[in-house]
């Protein structure tokens, strides 16, 4: 369920790149956030936020209302008259977590005031199941989440909290750029948290929708949390998924993560920023960040290289790939070269690659997206003084419609490459279909979707 937690943290966290990018924290709707918020990039699942919806005057009056549709996934249980069964029995269904929240300490006092006054959010059912027609592209997330507005916050942030950022960095070895590029990204340093009820939002997701067991054990975690005092109710808003505060935890990773920083007694990651860093970096370190590394380097492919190399599962010593003629731009010496590697090229043959190391897919479990990661890495650099990436992206490939990945999905099952469903999706299956396809008829094996792969297929 890794992009489960994804989705729901991502479907808050970054919700400035999560609005900006349309389609959808550690921890969200698969495990850890932006995820699956954010693998819109390459599979347009993301959902965009509600926007309020104009009065006669044309002002806002509020988040726009459930469409009273049924959900694109299909599933039964997002049908509409699926939804409007189970929001009739929300308020038995959440007097029926009781014993359950009971188990885990919460006070029957407890229960009843924060569960009090309870209703479902019915328009999280459309955003849950939201399919935008078309996504941002890998470079013009960058563009969005890496700027110059950002990253001079983001120094400031450094500054501010530089006693904070020094205890932090020697007690876990986590890199204090990357927490502060995960805090500017997810938040834009506080700014955009969202403002969801994470307890009403978690409540309606639990007993209505497709991932009721999942939503549970976050509600029922959200109950921990008040019931233990860590936070307050007002404190707990965040996105429609239930990922909340600056860096965007997800209540169940808020209960694995979350550490007392600075010995008040309460783990408070919303209005504390001491707490905010350290609960961020022990997220890190427990997910197996290596002290003292990077996240990874920008290379320069050979013509001719065998793309089927770029997977994950083909990870190999850094001096390999240097033998298969991986440069760092500029000729700049890898500085470890038996670190293991393996190579993303996002963007296809023509734009850069880049050699991934541990600490990436540390970054990953925080967020199950590729674009993530590699935002959250590039902004690090950033902030620590670094240059922009040297290598052009293909800003002049468009970015395929819904429609077109669903037909480039068909074609490719209709070929005997891609054996998954045809859901306008693109993942890793989708990709090795790609690959051997373009294997097929001697282009760069590359996986990327572009329009001209489409109209090989087509037969054009």
């Amino acid at each position: 369920m890794q992009s489960m937690a994804g989705l729901a943290r991502r479907a808050g966290g970054a919700i400035v790149a999560a609005a900006l990018l349309l389609p959808s924290g550690a921890h969200a709707q698969a495990q850890n956030g932006l995820s699956n918020l954010f693998g819109g990039i390459f599979s347009g699942s993301n959902p965009a936020p509600a926007q309020p919806s104009p009065g006669p005057s044309g002002a806002p009056t509020g988040p726009l209302p459930w469409s009273g549709e049924d959900g694109a996934s299909g599933h039964p249980l997002m049908t509409a008259a699926a939804i409007r069964e189970a929001a009739g029995n929300f308020n038995n269904c959440v007097a029926a977590m009781w014993p359950d929240a009971a188990r885990r300490g919460v006070t029957q006092e407890n229960f009843q005031r924060f569960t009090a006054g309870l209703s479902p959010d019915l328009r999280i059912m459309d955003l849950m199941d939201s399919q935008p027609e078309f996504t941002k592209s890998i470079w013009a997330y960058l563009d969005i989440l890496v700027n110059d507005n950002r990253l001079a916050k983001g120094r400031e942030v450094l500054a501010k909290y530089k006693a904070q950022f020094d205890a932090t960095e020697k007690a876990t070895g986590v890199d204090r750029f990357i927490i502060a590029s995960i805090w500017g990204i997810e938040s834009n340093y506080s700014t955009q948290i969202g403002d969801r009820s994470v307890l009403q939002s978690t409540a309606t997701l639990a007993c209505i929708g497709r991932r009721q067991a999942y939503f549970k054990d976050e509600f029922l975690s959200a109950l921990e949390i008040l019931n233990r005092g860590d936070l307050r109710p007002e404190q707990l808003r965040g996105s429609w998924a239930g990922a909340f505060g600056p860096t965007q935890f997800m209540p169940t990773a808020f209960k694995r993560f979350a550490v007392d920083g600075d010995g008040d007694g309460r783990r408070d990651v919303v209005d504390n920023p001491t707490d905010l860093i350290a609960s961020t970096a022990n997220n890190l370190k427990k997910d197996g960040w290596q002290p003292g590394q990077t996240w990874g380097y920008e290379v320069v492919v050979p013509q001719g290289f065998n793309y089927m190399l770029a997977d994950r599962a083909k990870a190999m010593p850094i001096a390999q790939w240097e033998k298969l003629g991986l440069k760092r731009p500029n000729n700049q010496a890898f500085p470890h070269p038996a670190e293991k590697a393996y190579l993303l090229a996002p963007a296809g043959a023509q734009g850069p690659g880049f050699l991934m190391l541990q600490n990436y897919r540390v970054i990953m479990k925080y967020n199950p997206a590729e674009a993530y990661a590699l935002a959250i890495g590039h902004f690090a650099d950033r902030l620590r003084g670094g240059q922009p990436f040297v290598q052009p992206w293909p800003r002049q490939e468009r970015e395929l419609s819904r429609t077109e990945r669903l037909e480039l999905q068909q074609l490719l099952a209709q070929r005997g490459y891609y054996k998954g469903t045809p859901d306008g999706q693109f993942g890793g299956m989708t990709r090795e279909a790609l690959r051997n396809f373009q294997a097929s008829i001697g282009v760069p094996a590359d996986g990327f979707a572009s329009s001209d792969v489409l109209d090989r297929l087509r037969g054009r």
